[in-house]
């Protein structure tokens, strides 16, 4: 895989694959579950969401619509997990079938036209959609483990009031060209 933006891309997807393992690490199976009110999902339920989007889109990505006929949305919002084992089995299968067909890719299938629900998208157009459906969720998964942990909760990016130092390490530094995941 030569191409910078599938480089690019993959090393975004498994950052915030990352950010829902660190926020998992810090949950009990209890609070996995945890639903805040009737309008809400706990952990469980937007982990179930994701995945079910992941097998549908990413399963046949090239040949089939990213829309299977046997996906049921609607049931991904029903939790039928038991334990926290069961949604990090699911998590795991589902980035594994992202990662699979991604790594697959070469730079020629990148302006291929693939469809979701019948509207045609360029290869990269479906990727950064995907991408930001992703990071949408998990961004979710991580407010509710702060939600949940309050003062317990281990920060996953730069915790308060620590910029100033954090940016004087960063400029004390050479400039460099990289992933800014390459230091995480």
């Amino acid at each position: 895989m030569q191409n910078s933006y599938l480089n690019s891309v993959t090393k975004q997807f498994e950052y915030y694959k990352s950010l829902g393992d660190k926020t998992f690490a810090q949950l009990s199976e209890v609070e996995l579950f945890l639903i805040q009110n009737d309008e809400s999902n706990s952990v469980a339920i937007i982990v179930k969401h994701i995945v079910g989007n992941m097998l549908s889109r990413w399963t046949n990505f090239l040949t089939e619509d990213g829309e299977k006929s046997w996906r049921n949305r609607d049931e991904e919002f029903i939790n039928n997990y038991k334990t926290k084992d069961d949604i990090l089995v699911s998590w795991e299968k589902g980035w594994q079938c992202l990662f699979d067909v991604i790594n697959s890719f070469e730079e020629k299938d990148l302006e291929k036209i693939i469809y979701i629900r019948n509207q045609g998208h360029t290869v990269v157009e479906a990727i950064n959609r995907q991408l930001c459906h992703y990071s949408y969720h998990i961004g979710q998964i991580v407010f509710l483990g702060k939600l949940i942990k309050n003062n317990e909760w281990k920060s996953l990016s730069i915790p308060k009031n620590t910029s100033k130092n954090y940016n004087k390490e960063k400029f004390n530094k050479q400039k460099t060209k990289k992933h800014f995941t390459d230091d995480l």
